[in-house]
């Protein structure tokens, strides 16, 4: 996806919720900024959000008015269009390795930027659940079930996106694999994932087309998806689908990073630092919990713990080796998913 930007914004110091006040912009600074963040499918409800409470924020310390653009795609894609020219000033990605990809590929970025902020640079974490028809009629508990035969009886169809351009598909394919592998080592794994993507309906780009295919098209049993698009999918399809969190997932943390010479050439480095720094705020947590996303914020996450189930979660660096070693082990050009997958 391709997004012209429409002007560049002035410097100005960090906006951080409770930093001291700022003095008021000098009259030759612009009183209209903008700023470009380029992200992943599941998070268009949450920048809905994030973004007027930020610009409301900037505007009260500098007097600028701020509009924040969104670009939304699967993660592996815009992180291609990054490295291709889309003069991203932050990036909020689904995977390290998409950062990653930029880092390497260009010279946008540092190749230490997940260093910058906390927690790796995630604001908030996620995990990888089941979205299933209402009532859950093909008795879908866990991953096991997703690998019954797909034609006949009580076959699964699957809907997931593609690991080679979504990053929740990617987070899903590696959730089923940590299940399986612990059943029966990595020749179990790659049985039950050829077994997995056998029954796959459809594979869409990105999670957003997996969820327009699974709830609006009706294609599929069940749809493997992020958790928080999971529960918005179950209420704007309230009485269609239901949300089963399988016995184990994986800790997913979806990174952001300030892309360094975009924000230097339009003039917006401490405008998208502050937009990053902002994610951190309580009051962006309190968003990013609504929106049934995982908060840093120790506070936050006790007062919607409600919100979370608690179950085992396996993670990237502990049981993978970090994205790097993921990428090439599972998802490079003839690793292990081009070998346990043919398409239909």
């Amino acid at each position: 996806m391709s997004l012209t930007r429409r002007g560049a914004a002035g410097g100005a110091a960090a906006a951080i919720l409770g930093a001291p006040a700022m003095a008021a912009p000098t009259p030759a600074r612009s009183r209209r900024v903008a700023l470009l963040n380029v992200s992943y499918d599941a998070t268009r409800g949450l920048y809905k959000e994030i973004n007027p409470a930020y610009a409301r924020y900037w505007l009260s310390r500098t007097g600028q008015r701020l509009t924040v653009q969104q670009s939304h795609g699967g993660s592996g894609k815009q992180s291609r269009s990054v490295i291709d020219g889309l003069e991203a000033d932050v990036v909020t990605l689904a995977l390290g390795s998409d950062i990653d990809s930029i880092a390497k590929r260009t010279t946008l970025l540092p190749a230490d930027w997940q260093g910058r902020l906390p927690g790796n640079s995630s604001p908030y974490a996620s995990t990888i659940v089941f979205v299933v028809r209402k009532g859950n009629p093909k008795a879908i508990r866990d991953w096991p079930d997703l690998i019954r035969p797909a034609s006949g009886g009580r076959g699964i169809s699957v809907v997931t996106p593609n690991p080679k351009t979504s990053g929740a598909a990617r987070w899903s394919y590696l959730a089923a694999w940590a299940y399986a592998v612990r059943l029966g080592g990595p020749p179990a794994a790659m049985d039950f994932i050829r077994r997995l993507y056998g029954n796959v309906e459809v594979l869409d780009t990105g999670a957003r087309g997996s969820t327009t295919t699974f709830a609006q098209r009706g294609i599929g049993d069940v749809l493997l998806s992020w958790e928080n698009e999971a529960w918005t999918t179950a209420e704007i399809f309230e009485g269609k689908v239901d949300v089963v969190y399988p016995s184990r997932s994986i800790l997913a943390e979806p990174p952001v990073a300030l892309i360094d010479r975009n924000v230097d050439r339009h003039g917006t480095r401490d405008l998208a630092r502050g937009y990053l720094n902002f994610l951190y705020s309580p009051l962006a947590q309190g968003i990013i919990a609504r929106h049934y996303l995982r908060p840093r914020d120790p506070a936050v996450a006790a007062r919607y713990a409600a919100r979370f189930p608690a179950i085992p979660l396996v993670t990237i660096d502990g049981d993978f080796g970090g994205w790097t070693r993921a990428h090439e082990t599972h998802f490079a050009e003839g690793a292990l998913f081009d070998r346990s997958f043919s398409p239909r």
